[in-house]
């Protein structure tokens, strides 16, 4: 497996998603559950600082607030996290998942391709995953379904004659 490609492309896959979505549709709920398309991708900012702390412990980049917020398995975390973006702007949000890629992007580059295959490098992920397991499904899974849910979204707002298309 290719991490930066896998990064890379599940990043990519977000911005396309979001292109050219008009402000008002930004803002339209029911994109996953009660969330706008900026809740979803507040949610996938605070997944993408979730993964840079991951990768940061394969290079010793510091601290890891979100993997340990992870860790403890709230079930209520996600809401928070998007509970604590819910009045920044559209840009800010889309700022901070962007820079947020952008240094998962450069971390990941950092990692050895062998280290990415190793099994057991990330003990409360399981004993038996990789951390290109983690990537797969933890960043470009969770990437995919959200912007299949954005697809929806953008379909029917183009059905009800919305101005994105």
């Amino acid at each position: 497996m290719n991490v930066g490609d896998v990064l890379k492309y599940g990043h990519e896959m977000v911005i396309q998603a979001v292109d050219g979505l008009a402000d008002p549709d930004w803002l339209t709920t029911g994109v996953c559950g009660v969330w706008t398309v900026k809740d979803v991708i507040a949610h996938l900012g605070a997944a993408e600082l979730l993964v840079a702390d991951v990768l940061g412990t394969f290079v010793g980049s510091g601290p890891t607030p979100y993997l340990d917020a992870f860790k403890q398995k709230d079930p209520q975390r996600n809401d928070k996290e998007v509970a604590q973006r819910r009045d920044w702007s559209v840009a800010r949000t889309l700022g901070e998942y962007t820079d947020a890629a952008r240094r998962v992007l450069e971390i990941g580059a950092r990692i050895p391709a062998e280290t990415v295959r190793r099994p057991g490098t990330m003990p409360w992920y399981g004993e038996e995953y990789a951390l290109d397991d983690f990537l797969v499904y933890t960043s470009y899974g969770h990437k995919a379904e959200h912007c299949a849910q954005i697809a929806v979204h953008r379909d029917r707002l183009k059905a009800r004659g919305s101005a994105s298309r």
